[in-house]
């Protein structure tokens, strides 16, 4: 006779591998050409100068040089202003 109920099937238990989201080089640290400054989902950060937003978001860098953040304003398209984060490589 066991001694433990029998276990059964169930529907939970299935996750998703971590996508590896986030700043992968931060402020005033040097980068190359085509390296990854940020992996996103949406638009987060922006891309300033130097800087291109791939399909799934991501923000890569067309030059060589220094990475820089900064906060601006963007007004959108009823006149409203926001806060977005901006990345420039200079």
């Amino acid at each position: 006779m066991a001694h433990t109920k029998s276990g059964g099937s169930t529907k939970l238990g299935r996750d998703s591998a971590a996508k590896r989201l986030g700043i992968k080089i931060n402020h005033g640290e040097k980068i190359n050409v085509g390296e990854i400054i940020i992996r996103q989902r949406g638009a987060r950060y922006s891309p300033g100068d130097n800087v291109a937003r791939a399909g799934d978001d991501t923000l890569y860098a067309l030059k060589t040089g220094v990475v820089k953040f900064v906060s601006g304003k963007k007004t959108r398209f009823d006149g409203r202003r926001r806060y977005i984060k901006i990345v420039h490589v200079l």
